[in-house]
């Protein structure tokens, strides 16, 4: 279990003498050790110490991200305000759906060869960026989820957007909440108490 003392860093280094002379190098880090609040990536650890739940928690992380950015993004372009524009390829129009498509195969495949499924923990970067270009992968896809429906570009009229809109971001939050409340909720906590203290 999580011992705020497994935190701490040493705040003094002995001098000649056998007396206890403050360490200026630990300065910041070790004020904020004395308070006994853990840090946040202690936190995280201890919450995500399963790499499943990690995997399912930065998928959902990264579908609510992307959902948010690419709903922005496709409002600003409809809309002619800022730099981006509609990727073009000749006369086609490549929706953001191809490119989720497209990631969902190459995170699959590599799933297939076990790469990035956290089995025997030996390397975690590989887990959680798979895990994270699932989760974007699948936000781009199910973002246009009217379009591979009807088989038309409705994504701007009222049948393409309302309920799906809202399932969408409501299985997000929940997924977010369900996967990673544990840790939000510790977080929080350790927030409060550090602030009191």
């Amino acid at each position: 279990m999580f011992s705020p003392e497994s935190l701490r860093l040493p705040t003094e280094v002995e001098t000649k003498e056998g007396q206890a002379a403050p360490d200026e190098d630990t300065g910041r880090h070790a004020r904020w050790c004395e308070s006994s609040a853990p840090l946040p990536r202690a936190i995280y650890r201890e919450h995500f110490a399963d790499a499943r739940q990690e995997r399912l928690f930065l998928s959902s992380v990264a579908f609510f991200l992307t959902f948010a950015i690419v709903r922005a993004i496709t409002y600003a372009i409809h809309a002619g305000k800022g730099p981006l524009h509609d990727v073009v390829v000749g006369s086609t129009h490549l929706h953001h759906l191809v490119w989720g498509i497209l990631l969902l195969l190459g995170v699959g495949y590599l799933w297939l060869a076990q790469v990035g499924t956290g089995i025997g923990r030996s390397l975690d970067w590989p887990s959680r960026l798979t895990a994270l270009l699932y989760g974007v992968g699948a936000a781009l896809t199910l973002d246009e989820f009217a379009l591979w429906l009807r088989l038309e570009d409705v994504y701007w009229a009222r049948e393409g957007r309302e309920s799906i809109d809202a399932l969408i971001l409501f299985g997000a939050l929940l997924a977010v909440g369900l996967w990673g409340g544990r840790f939000f909720h510790a977080l929080a906590r350790e927030a409060a108490r550090a602030l009191r203290g």
